[in-house]
């Protein structure tokens, strides 16, 4: 187990590329809590998700705000954020008053994912709204404190592959 006090890392990609899989092992590798984006979207989003609608800009601003005010709050001691952050000024507006922050970047193929998202249980996002999201994204550059990691990668590859970028 490391300590990684004061790092702020975000585990971003679309929907299925196990984000929140990676951002527990995170958290437990380096000894910090760890929160699930999708535990802080407003119902009014995951509703509209549920119905088959993406979200836009308007409705993601109030959830990036509060995940940034979760990352500033825990960024003393360290934190891991699972959150899609899939435009350059929603990671842009993630970071906002942040140091020391990563965004790890789960890549993957359209069809790998899809293929994840059929086969998960009980969750809003269905694989329907994956096109939309892949649409959205905004590949993350170097200037953005970004490791990118294809998910043909087991979780505890992955983990090592973040290690070895941030010692």
């Amino acid at each position: 187990m490391m300590n990684k006090k004061g790092m702020v890392f975000f585990v971003m990609g679309v929907s299925g590329t196990g984000k929140s899989t990676v951002g527990k092992l995170l958290s437990s590798e380096f000894n910090i809590p760890f929160y699930d984006g999708d535990d802080y979207h407003p119902q009014a989003n995951i509703d509209k998700m549920a119905a088959g609608n993406p979200l836009n800009d308007d409705d993601r601003l109030e959830w990036l705000q509060t995940l940034n005010e979760l990352a500033n709050d825990n960024k003393a001691t360290g934190v891991v954020i699972a959150c899609s952050s899939l435009k350059k000024k929603y990671r842009t507006l993630l970071s906002k008053n942040l140091k020391t922050h990563y965004f790890i970047f789960l890549e993957g193929s359209f069809d790998l994912i899809f293929d994840r998202i059929n086969k998960r249980k009980d969750h809003f996002m269905s694989s329907a709204l994956l096109r939309s999201q892949f649409d959205t994204l905004e590949t993350p550059d170097k200037s953005e404190s970004v490791i990118t990691i294809p998910i043909t990668k087991t979780p505890e590859e992955i983990i090592a592959v973040i290690k070895s970028k941030i010692m």
